[in-house]
């Protein structure tokens, strides 16, 4: 999951930023609203983090812009703005969840997989699946149905559910790259080749198909 966090704390950000890239996500951070606006224009994110009280353009101005724009990217707003008000504000301006600072890591997890459910017709509960392979998006296992679980590191879980996002769907490396890595972070030669390879020693030369020329893809359930 490529994500966009908007936030002016550098101590938050900074901890945000790499508890999420420890989790497998490429994490881009701002710290003002309008370099935030102006990374949604030119990146596609899956999901934004969105402070409220931020230099140049608040908060609330860069969700109320966004959804103008018909940008239908899942928001989760994490502020320190603990009135009932402001949490009204924020839903009501196209959020998609409201989380009061001080937060766990662990609470934000689990409400951005909460988001990303929602957004995904093939993940009705914890797990994305095409039927053969299924990833466990809290914990990061992946398992063959009658199989049992087994753990991937961050990047071989970013790869797999970006693939699994779109079961069917041939992903080219560029689009695989985006979900792994961030702004600032040294793109590894042959990364994609080396984490797919990594994913069929554990699971089989099968679950992850080559479309030669164009990139790769899991078979769509059937």
């Amino acid at each position: 999951m490529r994500i966009l966090l908007i936030e002016d704390d550098l101590m938050i950000g900074e901890s945000v930023a790499e508890s999420l890239r420890d989790g497998g996500h490429a994490v881009d951070w701002v710290k003002d609203g309008e370099f935030g606006l102006a990374a949604i224009h030119c990146q596609e994110y899956d999901l934004l983090l969105l402070d409220l009280g931020l230099p140049r353009t608040d908060g609330l101005t860069v969700l109320r812009k966004i959804r103008q724009q018909q940008n239908p990217i899942p928001i989760i707003i994490l502020t320190a703005r603990d009135a009932i008000a402001d949490r009204i504000a924020g839903l009501d301006a196209g959020a998609d969840d409201y989380l009061v600072k001080p937060f766990v890591m662990a609470e934000l997890s689990a409400r951005m997989r909460a988001v990303a459910r929602r957004q995904l017709a093939n993940a009705a509960g914890p797990h994305l699946t095409n039927g053969i392979i299924s990833l466990d998006l809290a914990t990061r296992e992946a398992w063959l149905v009658d199989e049992s679980p087994m753990r991937l590191s961050p990047r071989e879980f970013a790869l797999l559910e970006a693939l699994l996002v779109r079961p069917g769907a041939i992903l080219s490396r560029m689009e695989l790259e985006e979900k792994i890595y961030g702004w600032g972070c040294e793109v590894e030669s042959n990364a994609v080749e080396f984490l797919i390879h990594g994913l069929r020693k554990k699971f089989g030369n099968q679950i992850i198909k080559n479309i030669r020329g164009l990139g790769w893809m899991v078979a769509k359930a059937s």
